[in-house]
């Protein structure tokens, strides 16, 4: 074989390989509940559906410029004023094709080899791939359940070195769907400007918030934060628009000119329709109803997944704040066997769930865990109340 140590590095999706299976066993006949989803089960709303078939029919088809069109920047500089009371000018802020390749260029533009890199853990699985693709080491900071998942300054502080370069902030959180609070994010930006780190702050769930709970960008924490800190967003999730590859980032010029430079001999511009219609999305006034109708719906799923995962003697879950995952721990069904199996980790009863319950969930090991599974609850309440029927009738069976 002719492949490079850095190919042979990288390991594949598990949240994609779960996802691909239930997908399989579907096309074969089987009943499956999947709870392995990443991407809301909403259709992307009719008016930005709209704007890209005019797109095509008045021949927007050719290349733009590599960092994305003016008019979509300058969307995008008018989202981040109006939300979030923070001015970038066009040369910060840069379109690509997904939130992803905006953390690749990101990591690739900032990361020496061997240069550390600061990771929340659970960790969303793309994060310490990027982070090696880069020739960086992910450093991983342990979160806890008691704390809601949420990186603490006392445990962040030892693990800096003088290799660390970044920080990686993601609130609202994938996996965990927990959302920093200021003060929260105040110890994280005091430390980063201490020990000269750079933040980037993965917003993609921003808009996916819940309890009245609102969402803060460590960005706007200050000039000197602001300076130092690099918002990864999209269009992918707030507008269930996860096919059509738009995501967006907006920082220093110097970073975000790297950035496009980057892009321009990897992938050039972002596809050009899917501008259109990512500019609908944030622009036109009836993208506010659609966010809200898809948040109290979500808001529905999650209190019923909440409420009937906790009445299942053997597990249980805290309630995420945001995003459209549970983490479910799994640790009382260790050691116990179904069909004279034993489930002695994460994958043992993912596996098991799937195969005699027709079930798909991910296991926690995805997320550098062993002691949870996640389950998304962007599918309809029916499938959350078969499936979580099912896995209730699975850890009964259990003995």
């Amino acid at each position: 074989m002719f492949l490079s140590e850095k190919a042979k590095g990288i390991s594949p999706s598990p949240t994609l390989a779960v996802d691909s299976k239930a997908k399989q066993m579907k096309s074969e006949g089987y009943d499956v509940i999947g709870f392995g989803a990443g991407e809301p089960d909403f259709d992307t709303p009719s008016f930005i559906k709209s704007s890209a078939i005019k797109a095509i029919n008045e021949g927007f088809t050719k290349y733009t410029p590599v960092g994305g069109i003016p008019e979509l920047k300058k969307a995008i500089a008018d989202i981040f004023n109006e939300e979030l009371g923070l001015t970038y000018k066009p040369g910060e802020i840069i379109v690509s094709n997904g939130a992803k390749q905006c953390l690749y260029n990101a990591l690739y533009c900032l990361v020496n080899p061997g240069d550390e890199v600061l990771i929340p853990h659970p960790y969303w699985v793309s994060y310490p791939e990027l982070v090696k693709l880069c020739g960086g080491t992910p450093v991983f900071v342990p979160t806890y359940e008691k704390d809601d998942f949420k990186m603490k300054k006392d445990v962040i502080e030892p693990l800096i070195t003088s290799k660390t370069r970044v920080i990686v902030v993601n609130s609202p959180n994938n996996p965990t769907g927990s959302v920093y609070s200021k003060k929260e994010l105040e110890d994280i930006a005091e430390l980063a400007i201490r020990y000269n780190l750079f933040i980037i702050s993965d917003e993609i769930y921003d808009k996916l918030i819940y309890d009245g709970e609102k969402h803060i960008s460590i960005a706007t924490l200050g000039k000197e934060v602001f300076n130092r800190t690099l918002i990864v967003n999209g269009v992918s999730k707030a507008y269930s628009m996860t096919g059509w590859r738009i995501g967006y980032a907006a920082g220093p010029e110097e970073i975000v000119k790297a950035m496009t430079d980057f892009q321009s001999h990897t992938t050039s511009n972002p596809n050009s329709i899917a501008q259109k219609a990512a500019l609908e999305a944030l622009t036109n006034p009836e993208r506010k109803q659609a966010i809200s109708s898809m948040v109290e719906e979500f808001s529905k799923r999650r209190d019923y997944m909440v409420e009937r995962i906790n009445q299942i003697p053997g597990l249980s879950c805290i309630k995420p704040k945001g995003a459209f995952y549970v983490m479910m721990n799994i640790t009382k069904t260790f050691g116990k066997k179904i069909k004279g199996f034993e489930i002695n980790n994460s994958t043992d009863f993912a596996q098991k769930l799937l195969e005699n319950y027709m079930v798909a969930v991910v296991p926690g090991i995805a997320f550098g865990t062993e002691d949870f599974v996640r389950l998304s609850y962007a599918t309809s309440l029916k499938n959350i109340e078969k499936g979580i029927d099912r896995i209730e009738n699975f850890v009964r069976d259990l003995v």
